[in-house]
């Protein structure tokens, strides 16, 4: 067995792979029995990530989460910026612009509002947690958009570790709620075509969040939901760190 740990521990990214597909089988098991799709199973393995980095940084007293823990080690690699970078343009490259202009001006209010309505309301709830300063307003706001456009916009601005962990976990609380709402609303809101999914996927702008969402709901939608989705993540990128920012910092000032 101590081999076989020294072996993991070598190969920690691996290792890292290994643990996150055991985790997403796992969720999807629950969710086909436990909860017959309602609850997607992405929004099951963020919860049990969420309860994993939780129970790693009690046990070891560390600030890496399950990652302070020799054998998982890898996992902070594999979360790292190296591969959430890659990520977006890896997301980005399966965009296909002749398809994503028939959801035509609707599609592009839904991608505006859907960014600068969230990035509004995340601002509005830090101010009222007690944040005052322009950097980390914008910082927790940009983290409404999209847990990825949070962290972005904090480096950008010098944001606190803190400020940039909130944001994240605003990002992340978003998805999760977007993953189990979808299915609840889809039949109240009429999200029963391709066009009503870009429109959707626009405003919630989370792709996570949407893609398994509307796989909950119609399997059929994933791909044009997520096709607007994609967008919100380079347009908060353009967006927070500039002229959201901008405009924060002219009502609060530094």
């Amino acid at each position: 067995m101590t081999m076989f740990a020294r072996v993991l521990i070598a190969n920690g990214l691996l290792t890292a792979f290994a643990v996150v597909g055991l985790i997403m089988w796992l969720s999807g098991l629950m969710s086909r029995f436990m909860t017959f799709g309602r609850v997607h199973g992405s929004a099951i393995a963020i919860i049990a990530a969420l309860v994993l980095a939780f129970l790693g940084g009690k046990v070891t007293g560390g600030t890496r989460g399950i990652a302070d823990i020799p054998l998982f080690s890898g996992i902070a690699m594999m979360g790292g910026a190296m591969l959430r970078d890659f990520a977006i343009v890896a997301t980005a490259f399966e965009v296909d612009v002749d398809r994503a202009k028939t959801a035509g001006l609707i599609g592009a209010i839904a991608l505006l509002l859907g960014t600068i309505l969230p990035f509004i309301v995340g601002v509005l709830t830090a101010a009222a947690y007690g944040y005052t300063d322009a950097v980390s307003l914008t910082t927790i706001g940009a983290g409404a958009i999209t847990y990825i456009v949070g962290p972005v916009t904090g480096a950008a601005l010098g944001a606190s570790s803190p400020v940039i962990a909130i944001s994240i976990a605003t990002g992340v609380l978003k998805a999760v709620l977007v993953m189990i709402g979808t299915p609840l609303v889809a039949k109240l809101i009429g999200l029963d075509s391709p066009r009503g999914a870009m429109v959707f996927g626009g405003l919630m702008g989370t792709v996570s969040g949407v893609s398994a969402g509307l796989a909950a709901t119609d399997r059929r939608l994933v791909p044009y939901g997520a096709l607007t989705a994609t967008f919100h993540t380079g347009l908060g990128c353009l967006l927070a760190p500039s002229i959201l920012y901008l405009c924060v910092r002219a009502i609060v000032g530094d």
